[in-house]
């Protein structure tokens, strides 16, 4: 493909155009906007480069997110927080039953007010959570990872009681879902570390 699109492309002129900073005679090359001279070839030494150094995507063929996927038991969730962090670790790694490797956790969370009023009414809260999660094998109770995650989200308080209710439900949900992407995240980049 390369040595087709450089086939119709003079190379001398665009050696020529990059040290000169000018496009070659005959407009058989242009610039793209906001491209420096020689990005071009940069752009192309960065893919031959991580091309030749092994780059690969965690979920391509072989990768840790295509080994880790259905290989993670996940425990039970027993609070709504728990459900909404095991589904969305779930979407990510796959759901097993009787897998190799068990993914325990544990869920903190904290209301913070942010914006108080003179009358002392919280207008806005801030979500505070954090996640303690431990992966061992199933079969010799080894442990493989630890690690631990923390964010939060925000939730404005000034509407009707169902309408705070229903932000914070959000909130919470929302939270949960970056927090297991932390975890999940976490586990694929070291995966090559506990990975058999």
């Amino acid at each position: 493909m390369l040595s087709a699109m450089f086939s119709k492309v003079p190379c001398a002129g665009v050696l020529r155009s990059l040290r000169q900073k000018r496009p070659p005679r005959g407009g058989a090359v242009r610039a793209l906007p906001g491209l420096r001279p020689g990005g071009l070839l940069a752009s192309l030494t960065l893919c031959f480069a991580l091309a030749s150094c092994g780059f690969a995507p965690l979920y391509g063929p072989g990768g840790p997110g295509d080994t880790l996927h259905g290989q993670v038991e996940i425990a039970e969730p027993t609070t709504e927080n728990e459900f909404e962090f095991v589904a969305r670790v779930e979407t990510r790694l796959g759901r097993a039953a009787a897998a190799p490797m068990r993914l325990d956790y544990a869920i903190t969370t904290r209301r913070d007010g942010l914006a108080i009023t003179a009358d002392q009414e919280t207008q806005r809260y801030n979500l505070m959570g954090e996640v303690t999660y431990r992966v061992t094998d199933t079969t010799t109770g080894a442990e493989l990872s630890t690690g631990r995650t923390h964010s939060f989200t925000s939730f404005s308080a000034t509407g009707t009681t169902v309408a705070t209710t229903t932000a914070e439900r959000d909130a919470r949900k929302r939270l949960m879902v970056i927090l297991a992407d932390q975890a999940v995240t976490h586990l694929l980049a070291t995966a090559e570390t506990f990975l058999p």
